[in-house]
């Protein structure tokens, strides 16, 4: 990438990582409409990059540019996007733009699903590294490829989580092995239609051959539908069937041999069981040893903002799932407790049903909303007789589950929405969350 002119749009992470790389060999102009962190925004000055805050960036952009990069959060039909497509100006997003940096020798994981990537990709990561291996991790879960991809070197690894947004922009990267944790009704506001977000969470197997492993879950009905027709080798986990990888006696198997019994498994429940089939078999592939992965298996207890333990005030304990930005997520967090449970949801409105936590809620004693969603939660709460508290913000609702929480009970931040309606991240909102429990534990 040299000697082009390039349009940024939506700055935050990937943004920057991405003027960051391309400012010293191209003209990099970027835009975004929320006021940006002083020392990002002098560091990119400082190369070269010109800046511009604006709600409407679209009569910025003209024929003269060569490509634009889009913030995977921007949706396709925005009309600078639409009026690059007009133009004749590829849109890429800033991991296909890394892509392009890469050694055609690094051998390239990349895990997509509508739930459990980034334990997944932790695992995989994990396993590498345990197992003596070069390994980098990136992607969706919070590190831009572009911030560290001249150091990634000929044979090494990378380990990228990659979401249906980034996919929508992804033209020639390419894995050598593809994971596809599950396929669930989510961020169908984003795509329009389910079919639209499917077709995107396919995409993670294009380019591969018959020489590259597309690792699928075998008890999902919908990734199975999807990937009827790929070209790669498949490998298939199942929590039922005997397939590459499947549990049996208690204890987990590869391609037939015992591995590691269940219960010297740090990370428990049945959905941790399947994304650590699906890491296993991504790492088998280069041929980890059995005592790698049962060493990590035996320690690792779990990624930050997913299901995380917190804090026990007065008996009752605290989780952080602030990576719950769906229902599917919220069922499998609330499926992972036998005690009476006091629930926070709430965030962005991305007008999905909650009537989708209908059986999982029979422990839960108390909800309390907060965020755009709020109402809507409460009209649900009122129809299934949960008593229900509604709140603006996040404080509010965990300081009113502290205080009607008894000896025994559990807190459980697990939002079944985006954060992005009152914090930039999910990590912020679990961060704030974990803040205000230990801030609770002090009084």
């Amino acid at each position: 990438m040299k000697n082009k002119k390039i349009f940024i749009l939506g700055m935050a992470r990937s943004g920057y990582e991405a003027a960051r790389l391309l400012a010293k060999d191209n003209t990099v102009f970027i835009t975004d409409m929320k006021e940006q962190d002083n020392n990002q925004v002098e560091t990119l000055k400082r190369l070269g990059v010109k800046i511009v805050i604006c709600d409407d960036p679209v009569d910025y952009l003209d024929k003269s540019y060569d490509l634009l990069i889009k913030n995977p959060g921007i949706k396709y039909n925005h009309k600078t996007v639409l009026k690059a497509n007009e133009l004749g100006i590829k849109v890429i997003n800033e991991l296909e733009l890394g892509y392009k940096y890469l050694d055609k020798n690094v051998n390239i994981i990349g895990v997509t699903g509508s739930n459990g990537k980034t334990t997944t990709v932790t695992l995989i990561h994990k396993f590498l590294e345990k197992d003596g291996r070069k390994s980098f991790l990136g992607g969706n879960i919070g590190i831009p490829l572009c911030s560290f991809v001249k150091d990634v070197k000929k044979d090494d690894f990378l380990v990228l989580e990659i979401s249906d947004h980034q996919l929508c922009d992804m033209y020639e990267f390419k894995t050598n092995v593809s994971v596809l944790t599950n396929i669930f009704q989510v961020h169908i506001d984003f795509h329009d239609s389910f079919e639209r977000y499917k077709e995107m969470k396919k995409r993670i197997f294009n380019n591969m051959t018959s020489k590259d492993i597309g690792i699928i879950n075998f008890d999902n009905n919908e990734a199975m539908s999807i990937t009827r027709d790929i070209k790669c080798t498949k490998y298939y986990f199942s929590l039922k069937d005997k397939k590459k990888a499947f549990i049996e006696d208690d204890a987990l198997y590869y391609d037939g041999k015992r591995i590691i019994n269940c219960d010297d498994i740090k990370l428990q429940g049945m959905h941790n069981y399947e994304n650590i089939m699906a890491a296993i078999c991504a790492v088998k592939v280069y041929g980890v040893s059995d005592e790698s992965i049962k060493d990590v298996l035996r320690e690792f207890n779990g990624v930050e903002h997913r299901i995380e333990y917190v804090n026990t005030i007065d008996g009752v304990d605290y989780y952080n799932d602030s990576k719950s930005t769906n229902c599917e997520s919220t069922k499998t967090a609330l499926k992972s407790f036998n005690k009476p449970t006091l629930l926070i949801l709430g965030g962005l409105d991305r007008k999905h049903s909650f009537y989708d936590l209908d059986e999982e809620i029979k422990n839960v004693t108390y909800i309390a909303c907060y965020g755009e969603t709020k109402a809507r939660i409460k009209e649900y709460c009122n129809e299934k007789g949960i008593s229900c508290g509604i709140f603006e913000n996040l404080r509010e609702a965990t300081i009113s589950c502290y205080e009607k929480s008894n000896y025994g009970d559990v807190v459980l931040l697990s939002p079944a929405c985006a954060s992005w309606d009152q914090y930039k991240s999910f990590e912020e909102r679990g961060n704030e969350f974990k803040d205000l429990v230990n801030e609770l534990k002090g009084k």
